[in-house]
């Protein structure tokens, strides 16, 4: 016999509260196969489900396109945050620029490694420190601005960046929100699934087991078969028709057999 299987998922557990509610426009009120009160319920939880189930596709959706633009920003970013340091460092190592120069971006002022940029956290931080420090560098030691990149196209590159991280926490916001709203809806989903499907099939317990499941599976109850009864099944089904081949290749040979004595 099939077991009947309840949705696992967000999307299965949609489609049973839909389905469900679907034929209670299809049939008479005193048809249905539920109850007043469970139909009342769904009616209340379906649609704030499916407006949270939704939501999040599409938070997830765009929160995946927009990471691949965040991913090049974040490349950009990081690359001319780096080589404006690195500029630095060869201006001090000429003498174009005293090594109190680092001082003005953070640096201890005889240290020349360049800044670690690995994280998004970090890229903010020295990008900050980049612009602030060369106009408080210029304005105090006077001087050229460092080239190639300055701080003016550096700029441009961390704004560009900081919006695009701006824009991913958003999407990253929203996801969470629905995702969590989900979570919270789901033992309650689950527990009225469990319980319409419970009056569907007790509503139906005066037909025979397989017209019962046709019925309800237009309520949307899922039915599923085991492996192995599928497998016997399919046995059983090709016992059949290897019968009827059987049937119709003794019919012919009698057919044959009724015209060869008709023409002798």
């Amino acid at each position: 016999m099939p077991y009947r299987r309840l949705p696992n998922t967000d999307n299965a557990r949609l489609k049973a509260l839909k389905k469900a509610l679907e034929m209670a426009e299809k049939v008479q009120s005193n048809e249905l196969a539920y109850s007043f009160q469970k139909q009342q319920q769904l009616k209340s939880i379906t649609p704030y489900f499916e407006q949270m189930f939704y939501q999040q596709k599409q938070a997830m959706a765009i929160q995946a396109a927009k990471s691949k633009e965040l991913a090049v920003y974040t490349k950009k970013a990081r690359m001319y945050i780096s080589h404006f340091y690195q500029v630095l460092n060869f201006a001090i190592m000429r003498n174009e620029l005293p090594a109190a120069a680092r001082k003005f971006f953070g640096l201890r002022e005889h240290d020349s490694k360049i800044p670690n940029l690995l994280t998004e956290k970090d890229i903010l931080f020295w990008g900050e420190q980049l612009i602030k420090g060369e106009k408080e560098r210029l304005a105090h030691m006077g001087g050229n601005p460092i080239t190639n990149p300055t701080a003016a196209v550096v700029k441009v590159r961390y704004e560009q960046f900081v919006e695009a991280l701006h824009q991913q926490k958003i999407y990253q916001k929203s996801t969470r929100y629905a995702t969590d709203k989900i979570a919270e809806m789901r033992a309650n989903i689950d527990s009225l699934i469990l319980k319409l499907w419970n009056e569907i099939e007790e509503h139906f317990n005066h037909l025979d087991d397989e017209e019962k499941r046709n019925k309800c599976s237009e309520y949307g109850i899922v039915y599923v078969w085991r492996p192995n009864e599928r497998n016997a099944m399919s046995e059983e089904t090709s016992d059949v028709i290897d019968e009827k081949e059987l049937l119709n290749m003794i019919q012919e040979n009698s057919e044959e057999e009724h015209f060869s004595d008709s023409k002798d």
